[in-house]
């Protein structure tokens, strides 16, 4: 009788446990989404078992929402503080404002070495006493091994910000805004870039068009072409004039030529001269140390690679973990398997994970429902507890999920990381619901109509939000 209690018990959890809420169940089949295309894991954090759980053994494609693996491997391995250092170095003697040598920037793999942070280190190189530099500014980008990068080979776009590939001396994401200011319909556009790189030059062919102004980037594209002078970057298309001045990213470049461009031009910016050229090399021993850069803390990286689903960061990020290996020669591939180990140790389930770089751009990442359930559960008793949810967007205030469920009650409730490729739609994250209970909630969904799934998600949220029973 026990035993028949026992099994019977067992089978009313799962009947339980399998079930999808109506409105959840509804969305998506006014999106025309088989539910065999749907995980969902859904636990309160202070308890022991999920409250609902659809499909949470299956591996599926995360999108970015892989992101959240590098993360908890970050703060678990590195903590929280863990911090990078650029080194600014000589190899020559310096006398009257010059340096008969060069100039070393020595990266240690920084990941939120911006434009900002650039501008103060060489601001620090002038006040040092140095005007012009007889030798060339050599950039050694040696501190990550990576394998070569193609940046068109996820979608062949290979000026997309979301295509750049990591390096030892990442230097403003790879990533230029251009400003576009918009003035009579059929003109065209007033354009600047922000950062300017030393030697390229812009084809501004972009038009004011008119209509209303929804998606206004839809129109646009870049596309990288070279002549005698040197690289020209063509921009072409149409933006609705009534949009007024927008920001527009682009990645022209791979990571060492835009960090030599960058570089050049902040240089001469600063008023500094150059008798050489800024080149990518290894510092040489013997060079005297000028001063060091120390970067923002690890969880400054992970929230600004969560909140704006950074894919350079969270590789910058997961080939860190691999530093301390120095024969290694593929940190990307050292870093997802460092991950995996990490979340063995943390006792979170890796059966059917796939990290590949570490970012969920990726046709071949995969992760179950139920990993990702258990590593929110297992993060949310960690001490590092507060930085990893604060780096997740809080769903209709901020990052990408700023969007989401405007005029629901559940607008502000929920903290989680979103994930968007073509044939993926994913979020992940906490949910706290109307009586205070916070829950652990994930959703993933692998369909061709992927893309429709926003209102099923939404309903799941709010659905937790509600504190409804099965």
């Amino acid at each position: 009788m026990l035993r028949l209690a026992l099994a019977l018990a067992l089978c009313l959890f799962t009947t339980l446990t399998a079930a999808m809420p109506a409105e959840v169940a509804r969305a998506l089949e006014r999106a025309g989404i088989p539910v065999e295309s749907v995980a969902i894991f859904v636990q309160p954090v202070d308890t022991t078992h999920p409250e609902l759980s659809y499909n949470a053994d299956r591996p599926m494609n995360p999108a970015s929402v892989m992101k959240l693996v590098t993360a908890f491997a970050v703060l678990e391995r590195l903590g929280p503080g863990f911090t990078w250092t650029t080194r600014i170095a000589i190899d020559g003697p310096l006398r009257d404002g010059r340096l008969a040598g060069n100039l070393h920037l020595v990266g240690g793999g920084d990941p939120l070495l911006d434009v900002g942070r650039l501008w103060r280190v060489l601001a620090r190189v002038r006040a040092a006493g140095i005007t012009h530099i007889d030798g060339d500014i050599v950039l050694d980008a040696s501190a990550l091994r990576l394998p070569a990068h193609d940046a068109a080979a996820f979608d062949n776009r290979p000026l997309r910000p979301y295509n750049s590939g990591p390096s030892g001396l990442l230097l403003n994401f790879n990533t230029v805004q251009l400003l576009l200011t918009p003035g009579k319909v059929g003109e065209l556009l007033s354009v600047a870039a922000v950062p300017a790189l030393d030697g390229l030059t812009l084809d501004n062919r972009i038009t004011a068009a008119a209509g209303r102004c929804v998606t206004w980037f839809r129109d646009l594209d870049s596309s990288l072409g070279w002549t005698s002078e040197g690289p020209v970057l063509t921009l072409t298309g149409t933006m609705p004039a009534d949009c007024g001045a927008r920001e527009w990213a682009v990645a022209p470049f791979g990571s060492d030529h835009f960090a030599a461009a960058l570089t050049g031009w902040l240089w001469k910016a600063s008023g500094g001269t150059l008798a050489g050229r800024v080149r990518h090399g290894i510092a040489p021993y013997e060079t005297t140390t000028l001063f060091e850069h120390t970067s923002p803390s690890s969880a400054e990286a992970v929230r600004e690679m969560n909140k704006w689903s950074s894919n350079v960061i969270a590789q910058q990020l997961l080939a860190t973990l691999a530093m301390h290996e120095p024969d290694t020669p593929d940190m990307l591939a050292a870093g997802a398997r460092i991950a995996t180990e990490t979340l063995t140790a943390a006792g979170i389930p890796t059966h059917g994970l796939l990290i590949d770089n570490g970012s969920g751009l990726s046709r071949s990442a995969a992760i179950r429902a139920d990993t990702l359930g258990r590593l929110l559960l297992t993060a949310w008793q960690r001490p590092w507890m507060p930085e990893f949810v604060s780096a997740l967007s809080l769903a209709g205030i901020d990052g990408t999920a700023r969007k989401r469920l405007n005029g629901s009650p559940a607008n502000g409730h929920a903290h989680i990381k979103t994930g968007t490729i073509n044939g993926v739609r994913a979020m992940a994250g906490y949910v706290l619901d109307r009586n205070g209970r916070r829950h652990a909630v994930v959703m993933m969904v692998n369909d061709t109509k992927a893309p429709q799934s926003e209102a099923a998600q939404d309903a799941l949220i709010e659905w937790v939000w509600s504190g409804a029973d099965m």
